[in-house]
């Protein structure tokens, strides 16, 4: 008899759409400062809020350093599920790392940045947003500014604010709560 095809495993979008709440996603972006220097960002993000749960900046980034900085990321009763990343050489030794902190490591293919949506999507907002407006001196100041973006985008960003609701309807209505004249009803003989 021929053979029996085994089902189909899930596909990515529904390995993301299932695991939401398990997920968080790692990536490094570059930002150059005014001597040419390039500094190196490394995010973590999980995926259920979009929330920052780690961000180092770095002028050598290393296999050995970014192993650290997941052990620094996650306390050993915060750990996600699944850490999902791309093929940076940088992410080499976390394998044993994750293994040991109960996380299981989730490569992306090559040149699908689609595959890692939230986290590609904060590196362009703080290059859009941030890094595109500022020259960087320095590492320290790329960690100062990285920190400061972090703030606003955790508590400014109508992704986050009123559980997804715009930060200027809750300003209007308290505004327009605020003026409303108290009328008495008039008194009619």
């Amino acid at each position: 008899m021929g053979c029996r095809r085994q089902p189909p495993s899930q596909t990515w979008r529904t390995f993301l759409s299932n695991h939401v709440g398990q997920i968080v996603a790692a990536d490094f972006f570059v930002v150059p400062t005014v001597t040419f220097r390039l500094v190196f960002v490394l995010v973590l993000l999980a995926h259920d809020r979009r929330r920052i749960r780690h961000v180092a900046v770095t002028a050598h980034p290393t296999a050995a350093w970014t192993a650290q900085q997941v052990r620094e990321a996650f306390p050993w009763d915060e750990t996600p599920r699944y850490l999902i990343h791309d093929r940076d050489h940088a992410f080499d030794a976390l394998g044993a790392t994750a293994k040991a902190m109960g996380i299981e490591e989730k490569l992306t293919a090559p040149h699908a940045p689609w595959q890692n949506p939230f986290v590609e999507r904060f590196v362009g907002s703080a290059r859009r947003e941030c890094f595109d407006h500022v020259i960087v001196f320095s590492e320290a100041g790329a960690r100062k500014l990285m920190t400061l973006y972090g703030s606003y985008y955790e508590k400014a960003r109508t992704h986050l604010a009123l559980d997804s609701e715009p930060r200027l309807i809750e300003l209007a209505y308290a505004f327009e709560q605020a003026t409303k004249r108290r009328v008495r009803p008039s008194s009619t003989p």
